[in-house]
């Protein structure tokens, strides 16, 4: 068997658990990288801050203090959490997740035909919570930019859409491409109806930056390792190495029939 036939037989659950692997890898590796970086000189640190903000582009929004804005039919505590589903599902999967996180795109690559199906069906509720991670592991905005994009697709009732174009287009880990707001335009003209002039405004304006910093100062202060971080009724499914999504489904619709 070729090579590419082998790769083709890998499960989802070997791909995500790959994928969690480098990702601690990579986290690891940064770490040691922010340890030896503390000790460069002021002129250095100066020259980075510098380097920092001539590549900041004209089109990024300003991260700084605003108004918290919540994206509308957000709920949970401090309502940062932006549901998706039936409220009457007696099944709730909490995702955390990061739009610049290799690992959360290949949980959605793997998962999302099959949370698609339990939401549709009434059977599963998503409470989705956004973070910002990778745009202090690897520097950038990204994160920040993507995330308030989805709040802004929210108000406009297209976050589902959104959601799943962001993952499915998602640039390399190094690659900090969402940080341009028009690149999270551009995307946003593959979800019908999406691309107004409310929405640009939205996105531009960077109307649910606050919004999006609180939430990821949730997620620091929950004590996850690491994003992708999803909890079925409160359970780290994530990290359960024989999770998959036949097993996800069981889970949920015995849960339902309970």
């Amino acid at each position: 068997m070729s090579e590419k036939n082998r790769e083709g037989k890998r499960t989802a659950r070997e791909r995500l658990a790959e994928e969690r692997d480098k990702q601690k890898k990579s986290d690891k590796r940064r770490r040691v990288l922010v340890v030896g970086g503390a000790i460069v000189c002021v002129l250095a640190l100066a020259g980075v801050v510098g380097v920092l903000a001539a590549n900041s582009g004209d089109d990024k929004a300003d991260t700084e203090a605003g108004p918290l804005t919540a994206p509308s039919g957000a709920n949970g505590d401090d309502s940062l959490a932006i549901p998706v589903g039936k409220e009457s599902a007696r099944s709730t999967l909490t995702v955390w997740e990061d739009f610049r996180c290799p690992a959360c795109k290949s949980f959605e690559d793997g998962y999302r035909s099959t949370v698609h199906e339990l939401t549709e069906s009434g059977q599963l509720k998503v409470e989705y919570h956004l973070a910002t991670l990778i745009d202090g592991n690897m520097r950038g905005s990204g994160s920040l930019r993507a995330a308030n994009a989805a709040a802004c697709a929210q108000d406009a009732g297209k976050f589902p859409a959104y959601h799943d174009v962001l993952f499915e287009n998602q640039p390399a880990e190094t690659d900090d491409a969402y940080a341009k707001n028009s690149k999270l335009i551009e995307l946003a003209g593959k979800v019908d109806g999406l691309t107004t002039g409310t929405f640009e405004k939205c996105v531009e304006g960077g109307t649910h930056d606050s919004w999006v910093a609180k939430s990821h100062q949730a997620f620091q202060g929950g004590g996850f390792s690491g994003t992708p971080t999803v909890l079925l009724n409160g359970k780290n499914i994530y990290q359960d190495q024989t999770m998959t999504p036949a097993k996800l489904k069981q889970l949920v619709q015995q849960a339902d029939k309970a």
